[in-house]
This record gives structure tokens, sequence and C-alpha cells, in this order.
């Protein structure tokens, strides 16, 4: 798969636009498992989409995985090219999927970037405006709380974590770019291509309240969001609590593409995971076949992002 740089420039500059959807879209049949919501914070409505487990019993109280959707997708797109629905299903977990609105981004991406002006935070509080009211309305365990995306997704997963890392437990970034690396279009494109740019400091964190935990999964061959930009992710976030890298590690299962993969601990605690795989452009590793957003040719995201949740969850019950 690939993601055409020209659609992701349009969508990082896009202004109040509409736009239609894609003929021939395919779209997932309509369950009681897969519902659509509407929540409205500073940003204005958002739909979403939330996937349930079947079966949800009143004493249960379940975890709630936030995906947020890149450039060019929305919340059917990504639940399809991921099959995170399938890991929900097994494993008992929601699977909540806002989506931006076109109104605000003509490629429906997420504007994480444009913190100057504010528009990132507004979104970011629609997106919280919606994992309350799920919060609210379903079984939801809120010492359980993750967030994961992709692309403009995943930099807006990561800048909702610092605004609020007491909230989750782990975050998970696939082909995003670093915190606080882009404050405008400008400096969004220039990350993407791998240009320096000066970034800023994170928002320090109170001594009582512990960092979530990063996953950060990066194709070493994507032209779109350059790989530099995962190695920096990781270890920005390890540094903010003085976090050392290990020894990369080279794993691989099958016929899949081979991962580099370097932890980042401090004091024996994982802090963040840098997984960069081989020949892997812009898109979901292990993903769907025919979807685009979509190479099933590498290990498993969906799979690795579950494991690192659950791990996260366990030790923060220990």
């Amino acid at each position: 798969m690939r993601v055409g740089t020209k659609a992701l420039k349009q969508g990082l500059q896009a202004g109040p636009l509409v736009a239609q959807r894609v003929a021939g879209k395919k779209v997932m049949a309509k369950s009681a498992n897969w519902t659509t919501g509407l929540a409205i914070g500073t940003a204005g409505p958002r739909r979403y989409r939330l996937y349930t487990p079947t079966g949800v019993r009143r004493n249960e109280s379940l975890p709630l995985l936030v995906m947020l959707h890149g450039c060019g997708q929305d919340a059917e797109a990504l639940a399809a090219s991921s099959r995170m629905n399938t890991i929900a299903a097994r494993e008992r977990f929601f699977v909540l999927y806002p989506e931006q609105d076109r109104l605000s981004n003509v490629q429906g991406c997420w504007n994480w970037y444009d913190t100057r002006t504010g528009r990132a935070q507004a979104e970011t509080n629609s997106i919280s405006a919606a994992i309350e009211q799920v919060c609210r309305t379903q079984a939801v365990d809120r010492s359980r709380l993750a967030l994961a995306g992709i692309s403009a997704g995943a930099g807006m997963a990561v800048l909702l974590a610092t605004q609020h890392p007491e909230r989750f437990r782990a975050i998970a970034m696939h082909s995003g770019i670093a915190p606080g690396v882009a404050h405008s279009s400008a400096g969004a494109i220039k990350a993407m291509f791998g240009k320096s740019v000066t970034t800023a400091p994170l928002p320090a964190i109170a001594p009582d309240v512990r960092l979530p935990a990063l996953l950060v999964i990066h194709g070493a061959a994507d032209h779109v969001v350059a790989p530099g930009n995962g190695v920096e992710a990781a270890t920005r976030w390890g540094e903010r609590v003085g976090a050392r890298p290990s020894k990369p590690r080279r794993v691989q299962r099958g016929a899949r593409y081979a991962a580099m993969v370097t932890d980042y601990r401090k004091s024996g605690r994982l802090i963040a995971t840098l997984c960069e795989v081989e020949h892997l452009g812009h898109a979901w590793s292990g993903g769907a076949a025919g979807h685009p957003y979509s190479d099933p040719k590498g290990p498993d995201a969906s799979r690795m992002i579950w494991s690192f949740i659950a791990r996260q969850f366990t030790r923060a019950a220990d």
C-alpha cells in the first residue's frame, strides 16, 4: 500500500471543505456489535464507531482501546484493515473508533499538529468527549484505557496522552510523528520528509503520575512519514523520564518482514518500545489483504499492540 504524499499534504493544509465519499467503498455490515454514536466536544460533533464484544454481562468491566484512523481513512476503513475487532472479540474488550469530520479536514486527517491555533487541542477534547460518553454508557473499566493510531491518528493519540498521561495505561503509534515536533502544517510536512525541525519540550508530568508506556511501530521503507520519526518518538518519550535504550534485537516470524526491536527502560520499568519493520511502507503492518493502508506481509501490528497494552494493564494491577 502507498499513500500519496500529495493527498497527505492536501490534508495537512486543508480548510473547511466538504468531501464526497468514494463510490463503491466497502461498508462493514451492521450488527449489535458494531454501532454508531455521536459525541460533542470543543471541536464540535464527531461521529464514532464502537465495537462491543458479544454477551457483555452486567457484572463485567472490560478494557477500552481507542483507535484513531489516518489520512484518507475513516473508522470503518481502519477497523477493516487492522482487524482489531477480531482480537477484541477473542480477548473481550471494547474498541472505540472516533472519526474526523471532513468539514474539518478534506482528507479526513486529524489536525494533531495545529497546537498554536488550538485546533489540535479542540479535536482532542472532542475525542475525549467520545471516550467519556462510551465510559458512561458501557461496561468500561476506566483503569484500563489505551490509545492507538496510525499516521495522523498516531500523532493525535500521543498528543492526547501527553495532555492526560494519568488517564491512559498505554499508547501505540503506528507510522506517526513524535509529539512536540510540529505546530503547523509546514512543520508537519517537513517532519514527514525527515527534515530537522525545532522541537518543543513536552508538558511536565506531575511526580505522582506514571507515564503511560509507548509502543512505536514504523516501516523502514516508509516514504510518506520518514522512518526517523519513529526513532524520535520513542527516544523523546524515554528522555522524559531518563530511560535508556537496550541493544536492538532482530525478530522475525515465518515469512513475515523482520523487525528491529529496541526497549527503553528506567529502573527496570518499560517506558517505550520501538519496532522498526523492514520493507514496510506507510501501511498497517500485517493488515488485511485487499485494503488500502494495509500490508499483510508485515508482522501483525494489531496483535503486537494488544499484547503490549494487555501487559501494561497487568502491571498496573500488580
